[in-house]
């Protein structure tokens, strides 16, 4: 190639990257139900549209060795040495919601990426991707159901 074009190329590219590394916050809320058991571990994660782990957005329960039991998540982001890097918080009681805002890149809406949510209770069965929810501009806004422990869980795009 010569020069100019190589020059034109460089500057289609510095110009079109900001346009692809743009993200927007997304609040997640998880509201569980009423289960009457002890507070419950969740572990609040993204995988890709192959089902591999992208990243950790939160995990309530502060104890690592119970982590075990949030099976999925521990499995798939076992080679994450960041997965706990300011995203822990206490565990969520029976009947209580939590609230988590990330930011994600707006590449991910739309393109088969999901929100998978592990949880577990002690003296309680485990839930191991408990629910799953494509990350798409047409989910946003609307409540999706878990399985054992959570009532509902919706995120919204600011």
């Amino acid at each position: 190639m010569s020069k100019p074009v190589l020059t034109t190329v460089a500057a289609a590219c510095a110009l079109a990257l900001p346009a692809l590394a743009q993200s927007r916050p997304v609040t997640v809320t998880t509201q569980l139900k009423n289960y009457g058991g002890d507070g419950a571990y969740l572990a609040m994660y993204l995988t890709d549209a192959k089902g591999t782990y992208v990243r950790t957005l939160w995990v309530a329960g502060g104890k690592a060795k119970y982590y075990k039991h949030l099976a999925d998540w521990n499995r798939l982001s076992a080679a994450d040495a960041k997965r706990l890097a300011g995203v822990t918080g206490a565990s969520v009681g029976a009947g209580r919601s939590l609230k988590v805002t990330a930011d994600l890149a707006d590449a991910l809406i739309d393109a088969g990426y999901e929100i998978r949510v592990d949880a577990a209770a002690e003296d309680m069965r485990d839930s191991p991707s408990e629910i799953r929810v494509p990350l798409t501009s047409q989910n946003a806004g609307k409540p999706q159901a878990g399985k054992q422990y959570i009532q509902s869980l919706t995120y919204q795009f600011q």
